[in-house]
């Protein structure tokens, strides 16, 4: 028996397999939420400078893979011991061998959020083409949102694969029919798209990024548009409590603007898992 044949005939082991993966991509997906920003930064500073005619200043290597990861209080490379997810932070205490400094929780908690799903994704669909999109979609949402919430940024670089990579998938009806995805993708960026012209020109002011209409055209591109009004209701419902809370108990000010991404990456995440029952749900509960 091959080990392919081996995972497909024995669900224990694909999960086991998909959890161990969850948690090792979890900890790349930290270094992605770390530096992309900062590499889209040094790009828009490298753009300037040449509008402006200046000569760009000599850039050191940074992408997500060099320089090797480093503590930013004392520089301390991370060894690979030191970067076993989940693992080393509970060994290292949450602090920083070199310096004693204290290490993000965010660290083991994306990687802990990133393991559960994907295993919970490998119970949800089995072994197959549905899995493995799944965990792809998974992986790209963490990242967004994690970027969203420290940066209030989508970067392309996510969304636009993201998008195309539904596409794809949806070519040979893995969640959603082609025609169903294609639509997805034009409803889900135009809705957004609308509403914020709509709310630009009765307030004056810019209620969202556009970074938030191609996230929705991605999630329309992987489930289709029968699925859009069910993430647009979800991730509204959270957003409006959590923003409501945020004013209300931490005196969140109304003016600081609150990021919409992550909010629609829930409510993508429980449209692959339960969008079909909670929509036939609903329809049933209007038929009644």
């Amino acid at each position: 028996m091959s080990f392919m044949e081996l995972l497909q005939a024995v669900p224990a082991a694909f999960i086991g397999l998909c959890l161990l993966l969850g948690l090792m991509v979890g900890s790349f997906l930290n270094v992605v939420i770390y530096r992309l920003p900062k590499m889209m930064e040094s790009g828009w500073r490298q753009q300037c400078a040449e509008l402006r005619g200046d000569e760009p200043a000599p850039q050191t290597t940074f992408n997500l893979i060099v320089p090797r990861s480093a503590c930013p209080h004392c520089n301390h490379a991370i060894s690979a011991w030191e970067n076993i997810p989940i693992v080393s932070y509970l060994l290292l205490r949450g602090k920083c061998k070199g310096c004693g400094a204290n290490i993000s929780p965010r660290y083991p908690i994306i990687e802990a959020i990133s393991g559960i799903l994907c295993a919970y994704a490998a119970w949800h669909f089995g072994f197959g083409l549905a899995a493995a999109g799944a965990l792809l979609f998974i992986w790209a949402l963490l990242a967004l949102t994690a970027i969203d919430f420290n940066t209030q940024l989508l970067p392309d670089d996510i969304t636009l694969p993201l998008l195309w990579l539904g596409l794809l998938f949806n070519l040979f009806g893995i969640f959603a029919s082609l025609h169903s995805a294609v639509l997805g993708a034009m409803f889900g960026y135009l809705a957004l798209w609308g509403v914020y012209w709509l709310f630009k020109l009765v307030t004056g002011k810019e209620g969202m990024g556009y970074g938030d209409f191609k996230l929705l055209a991605a999630l329309g591109a992987w489930m289709g548009w029968q699925m859009l009004p069910l993430i647009i209701l979800l991730s509204s419902l959270v957003g409006a409590v959590v923003g409501i809370t945020l004013i209300v108990a931490a005196k969140h000010g109304r003016s600081v603007p609150i990021p919409f991404g992550p909010y629609l990456a829930g409510g993508g995440l429980i449209a692959l898992f339960w969008g079909k029952p909670l929509t036939q749900s609903y329809l049933q509960l209007l038929a009644s």
